[in-house]
């Protein structure tokens, strides 16, 4: 199928670059998943993890790097929202598959809570990826951008630094973990397969 020479790709992709360039792999990928570009962190940071399970990281950097890079393509998306305003996201929004529902979303939650809501963001799914949108339409100090940005950031990475560790280590060291999650390799392209067909229809419906 194709959708899982895609998958494959992109699993491809993120193992080439974070091996090749270590930490700065790492800060790139994120900073292209925080720039609303479709690169998930739950991708890239696990496997960053793992990579520290064998010694080739340490988490506190793993987490440090990915909140770094979340910072960098945090400030991109913050850019073109402060100087583009609402016709630039819109204009913009559809080459990276952007649904009005999750920007309206984000346009809430920031308008209800301030700025604190950038802190806040970065720890929900969906909404941590498009909350630099209205923090650049609301002109947020920023300073206060980016110390919101990363210390919100850095403990959404090390946690799924530490899942991907955990699961290393236990691949390591347990055979009949290696044999089950063999056996519910089906299973798992399934439901990627099935998640990323889910993640393009609802965004392309929506165009």
């Amino acid at each position: 199928m194709m959708v899982d020479h895609v998958i494959t790709a992109l699993v491809t992709f993120v193992i080439t670059v974070i091996s090749a360039a270590g930490y700065l792999g790492v800060v790139a990928l994120m900073a292209i998943e925080s720039a609303c570009i479709p690169l998930p962190s739950e991708v890239i940071m696990p496997f960053t993890g793992y990579l520290a399970s064998i010694g080739k990281f340490s988490l506190i950097g793993a987490a440090t790097a990915g909140a770094i890079g979340s910072n960098v393509g945090s400030t991109l998306a913050y850019i073109v929202a402060a100087k583009g305003g609402r016709a630039a996201i819109d204009r913009w929004g559809a080459y990276i598959l952007v649904r009005h529902e999750e920007l309206e979303r984000a346009e809430r939650f920031f308008a209800r809570y301030g700025a604190v809501t950038v802190f806040v963001g970065r720890l929900l799914p969906v909404i941590r990826t498009f909350i630099s949108f209205p923090a650049g339409l609301a002109r947020m100090p920023m300073l206060k951008f980016q110390i919101y940005s990363f210390v919100g950031s850095w403990p959404w990475c090390l946690a799924l630094a530490y899942v991907g560790a955990l699961l290393g280590a236990r691949w390591d060291r347990d055979p009949t973990f290696r044999r089950l999650f063999h056996e519910l390799d089906a299973v798992v392209v399934a439901v990627l397969v099935a998640g990323l067909a889910w993640f393009v229809w609802t965004r392309w419906r929506g165009k």
